[in-house]
């Protein structure tokens, strides 16, 4: 089964050689692209997306290749990262687990039960000993990752958790949560400390700064600020952004914030003036990763690839490389089942033979066909142990009461179309696309 989806990876890999020997793009997913992470000597780089895979890339070359596609996750993989000084990874992903994978093999290490809840965020420490994750049940998951163990499950946080980090020096771990509170934990005593700050708005990412006396918090009113970690006192407030802010890394003596509409912002540490600035205008911008010492910066969103922006020099124009509007964006299709397929389907599935490394099968010659059979897609063991045939009856069936209700148990997002002409038009569409094409 691997080495099927590996060989399906690489037919897609190929991404356009920037001029300064980094590639454009990373392309090879088949879905929007949640993170990109790249390890500290700049040779490969992770990303994790909606169609429920991790990618580990080869960026010795000009075109970035696929080097391995992780397959483990039933769900959105929402953040991917390396683990210092190993050749091991840490995820997280919409079906409340965390995995630790061995990179040498591909396979699953350790899977993580993190509470069932969608998992937004993790984070490994410097040494590479620990692993945390922030979870929408309201925790913060602490996990040794040389025992294999989670060893700590801290409280107190009102609401979903989005985003944790460590301190430079491992000792302490700070969270953001919905409620608006950046708080701090003891990972050796495995202990809350305080909260070190309230903003009130709720906080979508914190990144603790070189030094560890600050953090860096970015809020969902577009704030970013930079607190004292003793006081909680702000020490500078950023230039707001006119959207929720979603994503910041740090490295090479700069920062880079990202938000919503794709608005990015890198600023130098050293007095916090604005170094450049980027907008795609097609946000949002959920991944950022500095490469080549902070010359280039990667960023992820609702593309089915990852794009590189060359930072410094700053080209006098850099093309947007975002293609609008993407497929299920579509607003001038006049066929109504069409656009509900383009809209509520296409995200996951293709029509045509190939599924393109989307996070559900092809649907080619669906109608007939026995749930949960097609070869080479991993399956949930609820479409396993199906005996549903697909046709018109039951595949309306499944849209007018919804998976959770047809399939229970099943990997396919919970989404219903509540009008009868609506999925009426849909059937048609999906039995007339579906069709095998005769030689």
């Amino acid at each position: 089964m691997r080495a099927l989806i590996l060989a399906a990876g690489l037919a897609l890999s190929i991404a356009p050689a920037g001029a300064d020997g980094w590639p454009e793009r990373l392309s090879g997913h088949g879905g929007p692209v949640k993170s990109i992470a790249i390890v500290d000597d700049g040779r490969r780089a992770l990303s994790g997306s909606f169609d429920y895979t991790i990618i580990e890339w080869d960026l010795d070359s000009e075109e970035g290749r696929v080097g391995q596609r992780l397959v483990g996750h039933d769900a959105a993989v929402n953040d991917a990262v390396f683990v210092p000084g190993s050749d091991l990874a840490v995820s997280a992903s919409d079906d409340g687990t965390v995995i630790l994978w061995d990179l040498t093999t591909g396979e699953v290490s350790k899977r993580f039960d993190a509470g069932g809840e969608k998992i937004l965020d993790v984070a490994v420490s410097a040494d590479g000993r620990h692993a945390a994750s922030a979870g929408w049940d309201g925790r913060v998951r602490l996990f040794d990752l040389t025992k294999r163990t989670e060893v700590a499950v801290f409280e107190g946080h009102r609401g979903n958790v989005n985003t944790v980090t460590f301190s430079g020096n491992g000792q302490w771990l700070f969270s953001g949560a919905y409620d608006g509170t950046v708080r701090l934990w003891d990972v050796a005593e495995r202990r809350p400390v305080r909260v070190v700050h309230d903003h009130g708005w709720g906080i979508n990412i914190v990144r603790a700064l070189p030094g560890d006396a600050h953090v860096l918090f970015g809020a969902i009113d577009g704030t970013a600020q930079i607190v004292f970690i003793e006081t909680g006192e702000t020490l500078l407030a950023l230039p707001s952004h006119e959207s929720p802010i979603l994503s910041s890394v740090i490295d090479a003596g700069l920062v880079a914030i990202g938000d919503a509409q794709g608005m990015i912002r890198v600023y130098e540490t050293a007095g916090w003036t604005l170094a450049e600035e980027h907008e795609s205008g097609f946000g949002p911008a959920w991944g950022l990763a500095f490469a080549d010492d902070g010359r280039r910066l990667y960023h992820a969103g609702l593309d089915d690839y990852v794009i590189g922006w060359q930072v410094r020099p700053r080209k006098a124009f850099e093309a947007v490389q975002t293609e609008f509007p993407r497929r299920f964006q579509v607003t001038d299709i006049t066929d109504p089942g069409e656009r509900q397929f383009a809209r509520k389907c296409s995200v996951c599935h293709t029509l045509t033979p190939d599924d393109a490394n989307r996070a559900g099968p092809t649907l080619y010659g669906v109608f007939g066909r026995e749930a949960g059979t097609l070869p080479g897609y991993p399956y949930s063991k609820a479409l396993r142990e199906s005996t549903i045939v697909w046709s018109d009856e039951t595949i309306g069936h499944l849209f007018d009461a919804g998976p959770d209700i047809v399939t229970p148990g099943t990997k396919m997002p919970i989404q219903r179309i509540k009008s009868p002409s609506e999925l009426q038009a849909l059937v048609a569409f999906l039995k007339r696309a579906t069709a095998p094409q005769e030689n």
